[in-house]
């Protein structure tokens, strides 16, 4: 039986408007059932896999999902389709094998442009087939007429190609630095700063990130270059990280370290993430990579709920002012009192009352109390904020922090003549996404710290890897000399 509820009302008064009018009825829509079936395709972006899809929409507009982080909102075009690019995972061959090769990096750099425009290309050419084919099924079963059937095909390609054509004779070039945030991404324009300034310096780091992860290979070729120190057998190896703030790129960084240096402890002195949130905990899975037991303290922008995630690692340890012997190094640890994200703007970081130093130093306190009230030594005590460290001197050799985003080495002794070496770690992340906004940012720095049989340190290694723009590393060893004695002055005899 013929379909014929489209003609009855129109074609009686005027058949060929009626007619054409039908026709373009169903056009549209097997053109929009089409795009809904057959409007994504997925494509290689580098070590992303990235899933591509365009639905039917009046105002356009480009969205770029990354889970579990939210989503960038881009007024990059008009017209009735809007397009959505999923940043589904980092696949994790592709992604080894960029790290190890750096030609595969600089490839991948080169081919960035190419791969999306491929990718989006695919996706118009498969869009516009189901387009046609679901519009020719459609009229088929309408028309049943192969002339029909025919101009519908014809006019579903013509849909399609204004589509397209209206999105890019409408393409805004100055989209991308002006962006629109949703999910935990919301808190980006505080974090990050100007949008523009990052996406003009994104360009410079995007050039040089082939260099940077390809010079990780020259870490421990390096090694030849420093002073004399050839660790005794015994020797324990600790690596000390802080305030990785969900670079990933520092992970790759960090694995290599503990590959080619034989890491047996990595020691982490917070600000693992940037909100502390739930999503974020996806990020410290990283840590099971890594193979070797990993000590942690929370720092300011790590919530309960990442210190959970990172307790959840099989090799991993949170310690809250708590003690634990790994390798044969006792560690001592606690983390800041402190949650800043949760505050107005990054002021809070800052101290700036009274209060604050009474809270973070106090912390230093319990644990110097709790170190006190142990029957054996203490090797290592762990604060992420320097102030907490200040009630530590004398009662620990050694005391690791973070949070200043600045490498230091001090000896310092308190009142009682007591002395502690204090090593305040730079950012092992480069500060994350706020190393982009900086004119000369932040390398990712760690440090290789060799303890000896009796659990003294005898050396350290500190390494800075590039950073968001730099393609340089640098490694430098340095001996920790006992402290020398003064020699009397003899006095003269008559």
């Amino acid at each position: 039986m013929r379909v014929r509820w489209l003609s009855s009302a129109v074609w009686t008064g005027h058949p060929r408007i009626g007619r054409a009018l039908a026709l373009l009825a169903v056009t549209i829509a097997g053109v929009v059932i089409g795009v809904l079936l057959g409007g994504h395709t997925s494509s290689d972006v580098g070590p992303f896999r990235a899933t591509m899809t365009i639905t039917p929409t009046l105002t356009g507009d480009t969205e770029v999902d990354i889970p579990p982080l939210g989503a960038l909102l881009l007024d990059s075009h008009d017209g009735p389709a809007h397009l959505t690019v999923r940043l589904d995972a980092l696949d994790r061959a592709r992604t080894q094998a960029l790290i190890t090769d750096p030609a595969g990096i600089s490839r991948a750099s080169q081919n960035a442009v190419t791969d999306v425009s491929s990718g989006l290309v695919r996706l118009v050419l498969k869009t516009t087939g189901m387009a046609v084919v679901c519009t020719m099924i459609l009229a088929a079963l309408i028309f049943r007429r192969i002339r029909q059937v025919a101009i519908t095909g014809l006019l579903a390609v013509a849909v399609v190609g204004a589509t397209v054509g209206s999105a890019a004779l409408t393409l805004h070039r100055d989209a991308l630095s002006q962006p629109r945030y949703d999910g935990l991404l919301a808190y980006a324009p505080t974090v990050v700063g100007d949008a523009k300034k990052i996406a003009d310096n994104y360009g410079a780091y995007a050039d040089q990130l082939q260099k940077m992860v390809g010079n990780v290979s020259k870490l421990y070729a390096s090694v030849s270059r420093l002073p004399v120190f050839e660790p005794a057998p015994g020797t324990t190896r600790v690596l000390h990280i802080s305030d990785m703030h969900l670079n990933p790129t520092a992970w790759e960084v960090v694995r290599t370290v503990v590959e080619q240096f034989q890491i047996d402890v990595v020691v982490d002195t917070g600000d693992i993430t940037d909100w502390g949130s739930q999503p974020e905990r996806n990020y410290v899975a990283s840590i099971a990579l890594l193979g070797v037991p990993y000590v942690f303290v929370r720092g300011n922008h790590d919530s309960e709920a990442t210190a959970l995630a990172v307790a959840g690692q099989p090799n991993a340890i949170v310690l809250e002012n708590g003690i634990v012997t790994v390798g044969g190094i006792t560690f001592a640890g606690i983390g800041d009192p402190r949650f800043t994200p949760d505050k107005q703007s990054n002021a809070s970081d800052s101290i700036d009352s009274e209060e604050t130093i009474d809270e973070v130093t106090g912390v230093g306190k319990q644990l110097a109390e709790t170190i006190d009230k142990q029957l054996t030594k203490i090797n290592v005590a762990l604060v992420h904020d320097p102030l907490s460290a200040e009630p530590l001197i004398g009662h620990c050799p050694l005391i690791l922090a973070g949070h200043r985003h600045e490498r230091s080495v001090t000896t310092k002794t308190n009142a009682d003549g007591k002395t502690s070496m204090v090593m305040v770690q730079g950012s092992t992340g480069g500060a994350g996404l706020r190393g982009l906004e900086s004119a000369e940012p932040l390398p990712l720095a760690m440090s290789v710290l060799y303890f000896d049989d009796q659990h003294t340190l005898q050396a350290y290694d500190d390494i800075r890897v590039g950073g968001t723009g730099l393609a340089q590393v640098s490694l430098e060893r340095k001996l920790v000399l006992p402290p020398v004695l003064a020699t009397p002055t003899p006095t003269a005899t008559r």
